[in-house]
């Protein structure tokens, strides 16, 4: 079987996409293979953070990107027991884009493949996912895909697949499991409040609800105990709906907009990466490398990261016909650090002042509790982080334009 491609992507979210448009501009032949027949799926990550915009921006593709549909957060408001304060400001931020973009991850993908498919050396097929990988001689060389098609790569299998990504599931590569104490409800209700790009939190009675502002309505997410969500539903909508009101009873209507357990979608919480990223002609990026909490939001952003680390650091080699094998761990040497330390942050906020809030009301006569701990951790935090020059693999995020000059490949025109 002689390889049609160089670069195999398993899995079309924002890893995998992000990855085929950078390897694909710089000139290598490269094939996405995604399960889903399309992108229309509710609640996936959908908070594209400054530092991210500032990739795109590198790119040429920002102006582009913010004509697409999207909604702006700048601010987060915690309420603790009916104490109200700022928590996050992002208009402080310097750059272009003092704000996290809110855009529906259907949006953000097909944006992405808008862009690639004007390359004739990209391609992207939906409704075909990877079921196995194939090796010869301890190297990975194909694909199975899920109608029982064997695909080739020349170069490099990139398995972007998320959490239950086929490299998790056959245990090609060590896993290490974190933990996380919670679970989430995810939900909408109409907005009604004026009020614009905002992010508000409330803490009580050992409850915790986060609501987005979606422009005209709210993206809720009710934070539960691990393994609790069954024993809610048991109880019923009108059981349910209460609890949510304990913690906010600021909530207009909620009654006639939250009428079902069918609005409620369940998020079950999952912190773990693996411990080696790679092996010959393999290599893991986005939530199949690392499943975040999304505790601010910031999986799609490190997963973006990880592509653009990889592209810099293996898509020269790939388009000049050599063999990356020996680079591929240092895409993980790029990106661990920062992985393994947010990770830590998440860990920690979730055991020390999001489990507490759990085991006994976070409020009582006035008193904050454990969770006074987060007006010490402002959600947009993460945002405020500052490229350091060798996160994505170069000095700063280098276009792969920049190494197809170098090594003599001449990329098509793009608008």
């Amino acid at each position: 079987m002689r390889p049609r491609d160089d670069v195999i992507i398993a899995g079309g979210g924002p890893a995998g996409m992000m990855a085929g448009l950078l390897f694909a501009r710089a000139g290598c032949r490269v094939r996405v293979l995604e399960k889903h027949r399309d992108f229309l799926h509710d609640f996936r990550g959908d908070t594209v953070h400054p530092a991210t915009m500032d990739v795109l921006d590198d790119l040429g593709l920002l102006d582009r990107f913010l004509e697409r549909p999207h909604d702006r957060l700048q601010k987060a408001q915690l309420r603790i027991g009916g104490r109200e304060m700022v928590v996050g400001d992002l208009s402080r931020v310097k750059g272009r884009t003092p704000f996290v973009a809110m855009m529906p991850q259907w949006e953000f993908l097909d944006f992405l493949r808008a862009e690639a498919v004007q390359l004739p050396n990209f391609q992207v097929e939906m409704g075909r996912g990877v079921g196995d990988i194939r090796f010869e001689e301890g190297r990975a060389t194909a694909v199975k895909t899920s109608d029982g098609t064997l695909l080739g790569a020349s170069a490099l299998i990139i398995a972007a697949d998320g959490r239950r990504s086929v490299v998790r599931r056959r245990g090609l590569l060590p896993a290490k499991d974190l933990g996380s104490p919670i679970d989430v409800f995810w939900f909408e209700l109409p907005k009604r409040s004026p009020e614009q790009g905002v992010l508000r939190i409330a803490v009580d009675r050992g409850r915790i609800l986060v609501r987005v502002d979606r422009a005209t309505y709210w993206q809720c997410a009710f934070v539960i105990p691990k393994g609790s969500a069954q024993e809610l539903r048991r109880h019923g909508v009108d059981h349910v709906r209460a609890e949510i009101e304990r913690v906010e009873p600021r909530l207009e209507n909620i009654g006639q907009d939250l009428t079902s357990l069918d609005q409620l979608h369940l998020l079950e919480v999952s912190l773990d990466r693996l411990t080696r990223w790679s092996r010959p002609g393999l290599l893991a990026i986005g939530d199949a490398a690392h499943a975040m909490s999304p505790m601010g939001g910031i999986g799609i952003n490190f997963a973006i990261q990880d592509a653009v680390a990889a592209a810099n650091l293996l898509a020269p080699g790939i388009a000049a016909g050599s063999s990356v094998d020996q680079l591929l761990q240092r895409v993980q040497r790029r990106r661990y650090a920062s992985t393994a330390l947010v990770q830590a942050v998440q860990r920690i906020a979730q055991n020390w002042v999001l489990a507490p809030c759990f085991i006994a009301p976070a409020v009582w006569n006035g008193r904050l509790g454990p969770c006074s701990s987060l007006t010490r951790c402002p959600p947009f935090a993460a945002c405020r982080a500052v490229r350091s020059p060798g996160a994505y693999g170069g000095s700063g995020c280098r276009s792969p334009e920049q190494f197809a000059s170098k090594i003599g490949i001449g990329l098509p025109p793009h608008r």
